[in-house]
C-alpha cells in the first residue's frame, strides 16, 4: 500500500488530494448535503477511474485516508441534531440560556439570545450538589436519575448530556451517573462534562457537553456509513479524522468527542500553509481560503498555528482547543444583494451546490461572487472546472442586471465590479479579525492563498491590507486536503488548578502534569503509535488575579522541575522518558525542586502586553493559575514535498492568448494575456495584469503585482511597489526570475 489520500467536504465542492511516491494528484466532486459519504465514495470512484482501476484495487493500495468533515458543523447551522437531553445541577438547569449574563450586542435593545439547543422540559435537575474545592454538600439521588431515564425514553431523546456543578473538582456525581444511564439508555449518546471538557466555569463546559452530545449521533451515523462502505470495497489501511485542534484521530475517538469535528473542515489550512511558507524561509504567515460558501483566515507565528480554547459556532459557546479560525460568508456562492438603506452587499447568505450560481445552470437566479467574477472576464466560461462545467455568460449577467444593476441603476458591469470590490473588502476584514484582534499587524505576515475563487480576489486583499506579497499553491484549491496529509495525531487534556503562582506546591503541580501526560501516552498508544513517537507540549492558562479572562501562555517543563524530559533542538515539543516504564513521567525527578516562577510571571506578562498593550509587573500584582493543558502528539510519516520542472522557456506551451478582463487599477476592462499556469516552469516571471488559469483554480494578477514560480510550482504574487520589503528567499526568487518575453502571448 502506498497511496496517501486526503479528503476534505466542503458546502459546494468535496475535494481529494492523492499522494503517491511524491506525485500529487487533485480531484474534486460536487458535494451531497443530503449524505456526504455519497460524494465521498463518488471522488474514490473517479480516482480509481483516473487510474484505469476499479474501487477495490484502488482502496486496497491505499495506507491512509484523512477526512475534514462538516457533517457536525451543518448539524449546528441548520439546527438537524439530535433530539437531547441535559442532566444537571438541581436549581442551574437554566444556565443554556442565563449563559455567562452578558449580553452578545450590548447597545441593541432588540437582539435576543439563540434558542438553546435543549428545551427547558428536558433540561432535567438533579439532586446532589459538590462545592467548587471538591466536597459533597448535598448527596447524590440516584432516584433522580432513574426518574430521568423514564421521562427521556418517553421523548424518545437520542443523546443525554450530564454536567453537574463544580464536576471538574469532584467528579463522582458525574461518574454515578454514568453507571445508571448505561445500563437504563441502551443505545442513546452519552456525553458527560468530565470527559469532555474537565475545567472551571460552568456554562462553558455545559455549552460544550451539550454540542458534543447534540452533534454526537449524527456524526456517529456518518461514520458508520463511511467505514461500511470502506470496508465493502476492500479498504483496509487507516482512516483518520482531523479534528478542530489541527490534529488527528481515529473515528472511534472523534465519535466519542464529536464536538471536536465542529471545525473539522478548515482546521487543516493552517498546516499546509507552514508546508508552503516554510519552503521559501517565512516562519509568519496568514492562511486564506475562499471556497463556495465561506471565507477562513488563519494565523501562523513561528511555524506555529495561532489556536484558542474557547470560540463559538452559530453563537453557541464551545469551549474546546480548535485553531484560531476566522470565517466569515464569503465564497464563490456568496449571493449579492440590496439592503434596506440601497446599500450593496454580498453574503453570508449562500448559493451553496445546489442550485449554485446562476452561472451553472441549475436553476440558480440569484448573483453571485462566481456570476460576478464571470462577467468581470476573470473565469474563462468553457473552462471552469478545467472544462467539465460550461458556464453560461447569459445567465449570470441576467442575474447581476435584474437583482443589483436595475435597482442601482448602472450596467451590469458596474455592479459586477461593486460585487468583486464588496466581498473582497468582506474579507480583508475576516483578515483583520484574525491578526489585529489578536495583538498582530497584517503587514508583517505575507498570506498562502487558497481556495478555488481565493487567488482571483487575493491581489485586491493584499492590496488593502498592504501585504507585500502572497503564495498561491498550485494545490490551492484542495488547500484542507493538502494540509490533512501533513497532521499529527493529537489530543488535548486540561486540568483546572486554581493557585497563585508564588503559592503553589511544586509536588501537586508537577503530580498533575504527569497525570495529563500520563494519559495522553496512553491514548496515543491504544491508538497505535510508536513510544518514540510521542511527544508533548505543555501550557497554563493564567491571569492576574480577580481578572476576568485568563491567557494561555507555553511553559517549558523545566519551568516546574520536569528535569528529565527530552527534546528535538528548539522544539517546544518535549518527550517524557519515563513514562514508558513503571515509575511513570518525572518520577526521577526531585520533589523539592521549586518552581521557577520568575520564568513563569515573565511568559505571561509579555503575553498580556502584546495582546493588550500593557502589563502589570511592575505593580507587582499577583499571577494566578488557573488550568493545566498538556497536548499529546503521535508523528505520523509525511509525504515528500513534489518539484516541478527545471526553469525554461515553455513559452509556446503556457500562452493561452487574451482576454478582455477588468482592471482594477484602472477600473475598466482591458485585454489580458492568459497563461495556462501548470506549464509555467520554475523560475518564469509573469507581469500583471495578467491571469493564470488551473482546471480548478485561476490566479488573477491585478495590474501593480508580479508573478514568479518557485520550486515547488507555486506562485509567488508580490506588489511591485513593495519589492524591496520582500524576504531573503522571496526577494532572491524574484530576482533571479526571468520575464515572459514580448510577444509570448501573439
Amino acid at each position: 500500500m502506498s497511496l496517501l489520500i486526503g479528503i476534505d467536504v466542503g458546502g459546494t465542492f468535496t475535494d481529494f488530494l492523492v499522494m503517491e511516491a511524491g506525485n500529487a494528484n487533485v480531484v474534486k466532486v460536487p458535494s451531497t448535503p443530503e449524505d456526504p459519504s455519497i460524494g465521498f465514495m463518488n471522488g474514490l470512484e473517479e480516482i480509481a477511474a483516473s487510474r484505469g482501476v476499479d474501487l477495490a484495487q484502488l482502496v486496497g493500495d491505499v495506507e491512509r485516508i484523512v477526512h475534514g468533515t462538516t457533517v457536525t458543523t451543518n448539524a449546528v447551522l441548520t439546527g438537524a441534531g439530535a433530539r437531547t437531553a441535559l442532566l444537571t445541577t438541581e436549581g442551574v438547569r437554566d444556565a443554556l440560556e442565563m449563559r455567562r449574563g452578558i449580553r452578545e450586542e450590548q447597545y441593541n435593545n432588540r437582539c435576543t439570545n439563540v434558542s438553546p439547543l435543549v428545551p427547558r422540559y428536558l433540561r432535567i435537575p438533579i439532586g446532589g450538589r459538590i462545592d467548587a474545592e471538591g466536597k459533597e454538600i448535598d448527596a447524590f439521588d440516584p432516584g433522580d436519575v432513574d426518574r430521568a431515564c423514564d421521562a427521556m425514553e418517553k421523548e424518545g431523546v437520542e443523546a443525554i448530556a450530564v454536567c453537574y456543578m463544580n464536576a471538574f473538582a469532584n467528579p463522582s456525581h458525574e461518574k454515578a451517573t454514568r453507571e445508571i444511564l448505561e445500563k437504563r439508555t441502551g443505545s442513546a449518546y452519552l456525553s458527560v462534562s468530565t470527559d469532555v471538557l474537565p475545567s472551571i466555569r460552568f456554562y462553558d463546559r455545559v455549552s460544550t457537553t451539550v454540542l458534543n452530545a447534540y452533534v454526537g449521533p449524527t456524526l456517529w451515523d456518518y461514520f458508520g456509513r463511511i467505514v461500511t462502505r470502506l470496508g465493502e470495497a476492500g479498504f483496509t489501511g487507516a482512516l483518520l479524522i482531523m479534528q478542530s485542534n489541527g490534529g488527528v484521530v481515529t473515528p472511534e475517538a472523534a465519535a466519542r468527542k464529536a464536538a471536536m469535528t465542529l471545525l473539522s473542515g478548515p482546521a487543516a489550512g493552517p498546516g499546509a500553509g507552514i508546508l508552503y511558507a516554510s519552503h521559501l524561509g517565512i516562519e509568519d504567515c496568514i492562511t486564506v481560503d475562499m471556497g463556495g460558501t465561506s471565507f477562513d483566515a488563519a494565523l501562523i507565528k513561528n511555524l506555529q498555528p495561532q489556536t484558542v480554547n474557547e470560540g463559538e459556532i452559530n453563537r453557541y459557546r464551545l469551549a474546546l482547543p480548535m485553531m484560531g479560525i476566522v470565517t466569515i460568508g464569503a465564497g464563490g456562492g456568496s449571493v449579492g444583494w440590496i439592503d434596506e438603506g440601497g446599500l450593496l452587499r454580498v453574503g453570508p447568505k449562500s448559493a451553496g451546490a445546489d442550485p449554485g450560481p446562476a452561472c451553472y445552470g441549475k436553476g440558480g437566479v440569484q448573483p453571485t461572487c462566481t456570476d460576478a467574477d464571470l462577467v468581470l472576464g476573470y473565469l474563462d466560461p468553457d473552462y471552469f472546472a478545467g472544462g467539465s462545467i460550461a458556464l453560461d455568460v447569459e445567465a449570470a449577467r441576467r442575474a447581476i442586471q435584474s437583482n443589483i444593476a436595475a435597482p442601482m441603476g448602472v450596467e451590469v458591469e458596474q455592479a459586477a465590479a461593486g460585487m468583486y470590490r464588496v466581498i473582497n473588502s468582506n474579507m480583508a476584514f475576516g483578515v483583520r479579525e484574525a491578526t489585529i484582534k489578536r495583538g498582530h499587524d497584517p503587514r508583517e505576515f505575507p498570506m498562502v492563498v487558497a481556495g478555488g475563487a481565493g487567488p482571483i480576489h487575493a491581489c485586491m486583499i493584499a492590496r488593502e491590507l498592504q501585504v507585500p506579497f502572497f503564495v498561491v499553491p498550485r494545490e490551492s484549491s484542495i488547500f484542507c486536503a493538502t494540509g490533512m496529509l501533513m497532521t499529527d495525531l493529537k489530543h488535548d487534556f486540561v486540568r483546572s488548578f486554581l493557585a497563585r503562582i508564588d503559592q503553589i506546591d511544586p509536588r501537586v503541580l508537577r503530580g498533575a502534569v504527569r497525570e495529563l501526560v500520563a494519559a495522553g501516552f496512553k491514548t496515543l498508544v491504544n491508538e497505535g503509535i510508536a513510544e518514540e513517537r510521542i511527544t508533548f507540549e505543555l501550557a497554563m492558562d493564567m491571569r492576574y488575579t480577580k481578572q476576568y479572562h485568563e491567557l494561555e501562555v507555553a511553559v517549558e517543563p523545566e519551568a516546574i522541575g520536569l528535569t528529565e524530559t527530552e527534546r528535538d533542538g528548539d522544539s517546544k515539543a518535549f518527550r517524557a522518558p519515563g513514562i514508558g516504564s513503571g515509575e511513570g513521567p518525572g518520577a526521577r525527578d526531585a520533589e523539592t525542586d521549586a518552581i521557577d516562577t520568575g520564568t513563569l510571571l515573565a511568559g505571561f506578562h509579555a503575553e498580556h502586553n502584546r495582546l493588550f498593550g500593557y502589563s502589570l509587573e511592575t505593580e507587582e500584582t499577583p499571577v494566578e493559575l488557573i488550568n493545566i493543558r498538556v497536548k499529546a502528539i503521535g508523528g505520523t510519516d509525511k509525504p515528500q514535498l513534489w518539484r516541478t520542472a527545471e526553469p525554461g522557456d515553455g513559452v509556446g506551451e503556457v500562452s493561452k492568448g487574451s482576454r478582455k478582463a477588468f482592471v482594477p487599477e484602472t477600473e475598466r476592462f482591458e485585454d489580458v494575456p492568459v497563461y495556462a499556469a501548470l506549464a509555467l516552469h520554475t523560475g518564469t516571471r509573469v507581469d500583471g495584469p495578467a491571469i493564470l488559469e488551473q482546471p480548478n483554480t485561476t490566479v488573477f494578477v491585478s495590474g501593480g503585482f508580479d508573478m514568479v514560480v518557485d520550486t515547488l510550482g507555486s506562485y509567488i504574487v508580490f506588489n511591485r511597489e513593495l519589492e524591496s520589503s520582500l524576504p531573503a528567499a522571496v526577494g532572491e526568487a524574484v530576482r533571479a526570475a526571468r520575464r515572459m518575453p514580448d510577444g509570448a502571448n501573439d
